[in-house]
């Protein structure tokens, strides 16, 4: 829950059905859910994926792509904490925001360059009255999706002067790649304002994980006591959302982890995207994401 919807991952989890079945934490448009449904911050999305998890029962194994990784690796350490009969058999974290003050990206510096105050007043706003979920405080799709493009602008407008061209000499096969592409980059969601917010600053600003200072409704979150489950952490050598590092982080932070047990990989030639979809991901990642998770099955 970045935002964007599940669809982003379509090809990551055709890759995975080929030997594995998957189950999905996909989520609702924040604009559709009525305020009386309550909010919906980074205690809330962990407290999810422990009930998930608890759904599924013991001896599955929790892969977390992007920003869901910090949260994945909170509900591990309170499952294991608690010795959970589902904890997961092993946690999988691609390209996460463990610890942001490592190499820090231009999305790192800039969640820190503003108080919070100012993404309060300038980037939530109100779902409007004509949706279910009128008055809910969101941070909206289509501002986040300005944010995407103005990041990489040169690129993509580059992207589609190629589409364009690849449609004018009738590669039609060079243009749906792109088309597809951007059909999935395209789709984003509201973002609850709580979780949005809450992630700013415990995740981008105070770093409150890498500290030993994260909690879980009120408890605190100890990655040391992640034990007997298998640790891999995956990061794309040209990530400029989440550099090389970031990820890394959570080898350090969970000691309780026995050596053996703990795979990392650096997949060279990728940017953020391609950790979990093309090419190097199917033929490169993929099978070393596989034969982990066999090994400690």
């Amino acid at each position: 829950m970045s935002g964007h919807f599940a669809t982003l991952l379509r090809g990551t989890v055709q890759t995975l059905l080929q030997d594995h079945d998957v189950y999905i934490t996909d989520w609702h448009n924040p604009r559709d859910i009525p305020l009386d449904h309550g909010k919906f911050g980074l205690d809330e999305y962990t407290e999810h994926l422990i009930t998930f998890l608890d759904q599924m029962g013991p001896r599955a194994h929790m892969v977390a792509i992007c920003q869901p990784s910090v949260s994945a690796l909170a509900a591990a350490a309170i499952m294991c904490e608690d010795n959970h009969p589902a904890r997961p058999a092993t946690l999988t974290l691609m390209a996460g925001p463990i610890d942001t003050r490592i190499q820090p990206t231009k999305v790192n510096q800039f969640a820190k360059s503003k108080p919070l105050k100012w993404f309060e007043e300038n980037l939530i706003n109100y779902v409007p009255l004509q949706c279910k979920g009128a008055y809910r405080p969101v941070y909206p799709g289509f501002v986040q999706l300005t944010a995407f493009v103005s990041m990489n602008l040169e690129r993509h407008i580059k992207q589609h002067i190629e589409l364009a061209n690849h449609l004018a000499k009738g590669e039609k096969e060079k243009a749906e790649i792109i088309k597809t592409f951007y059909d999935e980059y395209f789709a984003v969601m509201d973002l609850p304002a709580e979780f949005y917010i809450e992630t700013v600053r415990d995740v981008f600003q105070e770093h409150l994980l890498p500290q030993g200072k994260l909690t879980y409704h009120g408890r605190p979150v100890n990655p040391a006591s992640i034990k007997r489950i298998g640790l891999m952490t995956v990061e794309g050598e040209k990530d400029d959302i989440c550099s090389i590092g970031q990820t890394l982080a959570a080898q350090d932070l969970c000691t309780g982890v026995r050596a053996y047990r703990k795979v990392h990989h650096m997949q060279a030639g990728v940017g953020h995207y391609g950790v979990f979809s093309g090419k190097r991901w199917n033929n490169e990642i993929y099978p070393l994401l596989r034969d982990f998770v066999h090994v400690n099955s």
